[in-house]
């Protein structure tokens, strides 16, 4: 990545003011501007590249320099954005470059830029659920721009409403537009918090709420009919059928889960692992519908109980997505086929598990610390006042009312 300094040149003329330029230098090469701003040679920190002012100086000297500073700040937030708009075009670029970029005052595509500068530091940081939330984000953003450049200047309200409309004429549900703004308006707070830009408050307009919604299950007798149906061995409607019932046999547990459980999880009779969301150890009672699906896709070099990591250590949260996607698509044709009323997702099974329980009469408390759904505190109370014998009757009853 190419760096930005300030270099002070002072007058030949004694007592006059000297100029400050602009030096960019990539790849060992510097190349250098001159700006308009002009100080007297003890009004420049050159290490710590800030005007300097003086309790001591003429009071009409003051807004100036600090006028000057401001400016200053505003042109190193430019040259960065465009620096990260030429480091993620992925193409060669030199120092003039930049300079001739800054010069012509072309912003470039600014926020991408910054957007994917943040999302590979967290995964760099280890936050590969967040970059993956800001990627899918940023994707769609960009598609409604369909090519546009987007700059921070141009990021208003205005824009955003644009965006919203975009978003529910596709028909895109509120939580979803919601899921998109909010990450968006990260990203977005976070350039505002390094000075990349002023806040303008693009999205105080758009919806960033969490709406109601329908909740979405299946009945015993449609569980029964995705249980029977005759689907190729080996498929991918197979596999994510399998998968569908997985979760149902584990309590409603949730696809990221399934994806990270590992052999090692299995300790005797029970399944222990901690949720990918929340950190919450759950336990479950291993029983023999859950080893026939694990014995059907069993891999001796894998860590994985499931093959939806295929290929451990390798940007495991891209394959993860992946898979998510392609279980998904065929689950949704899958419901299609069998004349489903609503869309089926690995998101019905959790829903439908807890629904069957709710049925079944087991108390809400035990289906709530099975599935993982209480905050930390109201955990806190379940661990207190259940041992695991209701995670247990609660997942037996469900299991026989489907059986």
């Amino acid at each position: 990545m190419a760096t930005i300094r300030f270099k002070f040149r002072a007058s030949s003329v004694s007592g006059k003011q000297g100029t400050l330029f602009i030096q960019v230098i990539h790849q060992r090469v510097a190349r250098q501007v001159c700006t308009k701003y002009q100080l007297y040679p003890d009004e420049w920190d050159a290490d710590g590249q800030s005007v300097v002012v003086s309790k001591d100086m003429p009071s009409s000297r003051g807004p100036y320099l600090h006028a000057v500073q401001e400016a200053l700040q505003r042109d190193v937030s430019r040259l960065q954005l465009i620096i990260l708009s030429l480091d993620h075009s992925r193409r060669e670029y030199h120092a003039l470059d930049v300079l001739k970029r800054f010069l012509k005052k072309e912003h470039a595509n600014e926020f991408a830029a910054f957007a994917e500068s943040l999302i590979g530091q967290k995964r760099e940081e280890g936050h590969c659920s967040l970059a993956a939330k800001y990627q899918t984000s940023l994707n769609s953003l960009q598609r409604f721009l369909n090519g546009r450049p987007l700059s921070f200047d141009d990021m208003d309200s205005s824009l955003m409403c644009s965006y919203e409309r975009y978003l529910r004429n596709l028909g895109r549900c509120p939580n979803t537009t919601s899921f998109y703004m909010r990450n968006l308006r990260a990203i977005y707070n976070q350039a505002v918090q390094q000075g990349l830009t002023p806040q303008r408050n693009p999205f105080a307009r758009v919806y960033t709420g969490i709406a109601k919604t329908v909740k979405r299950a299946v009945s015993m007798e449609e569980v029964q009919q995705i249980k029977v149906v005759a689907l190729p061995p080996g498929s991918t409607d197979d596999f994510a059928r399998n998968l569908f019932l997985f979760s149902l046999y584990t309590c409603g547990m949730s696809l990221t889960d399934i994806a990270h459980l590992k052999k090692s999880d299995l300790q005797g009779d029970y399944l222990s692992y901690c949720r990918q969301k929340t950190g919450q150890r759950i336990h479950i009672r291993w029983l023999p519908c859950m080893q026939q699906l694990v014995d059907k896709y069993k891999n001796e070099d894998s860590p994985y109980l499931l093959p939806l990591i295929t290929r451990p250590g390798e940007d495991e949260a891209r394959q993860y997505q992946n898979m998510i996607h392609l279980i998904n698509q065929h689950l949704k044709k899958l419901g299609e086929a069998l004349g489903l009323p609503s869309k089926l997702t690995t998101y019905v099974a959790r829903h439908t598990w807890a629904c069957i329980a709710k049925s079944q009469d087991v108390p809400v408390a035990a289906i709530s610390e099975a599935m993982g759904h209480t905050t930390e505190r109201t955990t806190r109370i379940y661990l207190k006042s259940f041992d695991n014998t209701p995670v247990d009757y609660a997942n037996q009853k469900v299991l026989s009312a489907i059986a």
